[in-house]
């Protein structure tokens, strides 16, 4: 009798299990296609992708000046090769303006070695300049702004990060695209001359942003606030160049700021804005509460002393000339520390103007003899070069000079 219970007991416990896990994996199977139902009936949400997006290589301006700025950038500067002359140069400036106008519009280059990574430009740009001595080569006559920067006294200079006789700017929202343009490019170049720096630069991408957003340095400041907007009267005037064969071109100066993220850590929060004369939530001027609200320099505290102080950034760039303006397209680099520091970070401060002498240097003078910013930034990079204008099919960037 007890084995008989014994055994019914557990033939009970057998089916209880039985039948509980069954309602369970019945229960799962209800729930799980309830849900996949549910999902199935849900809309797709949508990624916005980047990948197939061009922009135009032709047309009277270069692109990658008042185009929006995207998230990657090379920047590469070459030396000529001795013997160089005019027709070199054509070579030079036919096949790169080629390969560029094909890689732009997601074609493989000519010989492209990686035809599948040029399918996706991603907003690729490709954009030329010229130093000094390419002027000389082609025996072109030079912008007489197209020379080294006056000497600043908080400049430390370093060879390896200056100058170059021929200048690249790359740039697209993917690191993919800008590097296998920079491969391409680079191997068109080769025969031509040798890669005297590189520099490589980064902001936010489009799709974290939105359009027309003032880019943040890597101090956490806006930067870039005073802007001609491109496509008004304002940017063409400060920007396009209007004679000579550069006309429709401009100038692109090119420094690089390194800035010591270690010694301004410890820096408050309010010392920080007393020195840009910005506050760091939004851009706004200490004297107003939005970014783009002019700076009101003659504003007291309780104290009878400026609210934005002599030294203070924004106080030091402000001019009275309406023609010393600039358009700023900055990236920041970030690469590896070496010794006791914890960073190598700073600023690809990159200007486009149409007179250096005028509009670019009075400003830098002034940020020079007193802006307090200087405590933490160093400039140890200088370049300037002419930005030709664009070219149309079938030409080629510099035909203005070499054609």
């Amino acid at each position: 009798m007890k084995a008989m219970e014994k055994s019914t007991d557990s033939s009970f416990v057998s089916r209880r299990r039985l039948l509980t896990t069954g309602a369970a994996v019945g229960a799962g199977a209800v729930v799980g296609v309830s849900l996949d139902r549910a999902l199935a009936s849900t809309p797709e949400t949508v990624v916005s992708l980047h990948g197939a997006e061009r922009i135009a290589f032709h047309g009277k301006h270069q692109a990658g000046i008042a185009t929006e700025p995207a998230a990657q950038v090379s920047f590469l500067a070459f030396d000529l090769a001795d013997g160089s002359d005019k027709s070199t140069l054509v070579r030079l400036m036919r096949l790169t303006s080629n390969s560029a106008a094909r890689l732009t519009q997601g074609d493989p280059a000519l010989a492209d070695t990686e035809p599948e990574l040029a399918r996706k430009p991603s907003r690729l740009t490709v954009t030329f300049g010229f130093g000094p001595r390419f002027i000389k080569l082609a025996g072109g006559v030079a912008p007489s702004w197209l020379k080294p920067l006056p000497s600043f006294s908080t400049d430390e200079l370093q060879d390896q990060w200056s100058g170059g006789d021929f200048v690249v700017q790359v740039s697209a929202e993917d690191p993919v695209a800008v590097s296998h343009a920079v491969r391409v490019l680079s191997k068109d170049i080769r025969s031509f001359g040798t890669l005297r720096w590189r520099q490589d630069g980064f902001r936010h991408a489009a799709s974290t942003v939105k359009t027309g957003t003032t880019m943040r340095n890597l101090f956490g400041q806006v930067d870039g606030t005073v802007n001609p907007i491109p496509g008004t009267k304002e940017f063409s005037a400060a920007v396009w160049a209007d004679k000579g064969w550069w006309a429709g071109g401009t100038s692109l100066v090119l420094r690089r700021i390194a800035m010591d993220l270690d010694t301004w850590d410890p820096v408050s929060r309010l010392g920080r804005e007393e020195a840009m004369g910005r506050r760091l939530s939004n851009g706004a001027p200490l004297t107003g509460t939005r970014e783009h609200d002019e700076p009101d320099l003659e504003a007291k505290d309780a104290l009878g002393l400026e609210v934005i102080a002599p030294y203070a950034h924004i106080r030091r760039a402000q001019t009275d000339d309406p023609t010393q303006v600039i358009f700023r397209r900055p990236y920041n680099y970030d690469i590896a520390p070496s010794g006791d520091s914890t960073s190598n970070s700073g600023l690809l401060f990159a200007s486009f103007q149409a007179d250096v002498d005028h509009q670019f240097v009075p400003i830098q003078q002034r940020l020079a003899e007193l802006d307090m910013l200087n405590e933490w930034t160093t400039a140890i990079g200088s370049a300037v070069f002419v930005i030709p204008p664009g070219c149309e099919p079938g030409g080629f960037i510099g035909d203005s000079l070499l054609g």
